[in-house]
């Protein structure tokens, strides 16, 4: 079985990359919204395919999942608030914590459980894309140990909010169809860098709030309950 799903994960990346290719070439821009909507559920994919393979064990899954109804419930919270909500800054506590695969993991997750209640839609998998990268980067700075410091967390988290608008704008301007143009393309992005500072913003107030009493207390269920480190 974990091989079958490992086949149709990368099957349906590789199909998805084929066509975008083949509608770019052809000009059949109108197909662009379920090409890229393919490639953002092949790459979750991917990354959920490689998490499966580590055989996670119980306690590996549980924080994921406490973390991520957290997540989702402070979104809906702060849903009244365009782009200020506390699950970027989440899913970077808990990459830092916890690994880039569970970084992955934990932000495509929130923003599967959080849809539920916000909305679904072809956006979900660019949402879960960009929470995840987001996830998996941080990661990387758990990895070191001035990556764990006060200066470089915040300079990530107001560039994460930037990063999630670029990630995201992609399906904004796939949604465009036959109506993508350079000048519409280069609008979007702008526009969404704008739109996305109040993200930023947000995301170092969460993390100036959030940082140390979540990661003391992830710390404390890594050592007690000996959770799996990716």
């Amino acid at each position: 079985m974990q091989k079958i799903t490992k086949i149709i994960a990368y099957l349906l990346f590789g199909v998805a990359i084929f066509l975008l290719g083949y509608a770019t070439v052809t000009g059949m821009t109108h197909n662009y919204i379920l090409f890229s909507f393919l490639l953002a559920a092949g790459i979750c994919g991917l990354f959920f395919v490689s998490f499966e393979s580590r055989r996670p064990a119980l306690r590996d899954i549980m924080p994921v999942i406490i973390i991520c109804t957290l997540a989702s419930a402070g979104r809906v919270i702060f849903g009244f608030l365009p782009q200020v909500q506390p699950v970027t800054a989440i899913v970077i506590i808990t990459g830092i914590c916890y690994g880039r695969q569970t970084g992955f993991l934990t932000g495509a997750l929130c923003a599967l459980v959080s849809n539920m209640i916000m909305g679904q839609g072809p956006w979900t998998p660019w949402q879960m894309l960009a929470w995840g990268i987001i996830g998996w980067i941080a990661g990387i700075f758990g990895k070191f140990s001035w990556g764990k410091r006060w200066i470089p967390v915040l300079c990530y988290g107001a560039l994460s909010g930037m990063l999630f608008s670029m990630i995201t704008d992609i399906w904004t301007v796939a949604s465009l169809g036959m109506s993508i143009t350079a000048a519409s393309t280069w609008m979007i992005f702008v526009t969404g860098f704008l739109f996305n500072i109040s993200h930023s913003v947000g995301n170092v107030i969460f993390l100036l709030l959030l940082y140390r009493p979540m990661s003391k207390k992830m710390e404390r269920m890594k050592q007690k309950y000996g959770v799996l480190i990716s």
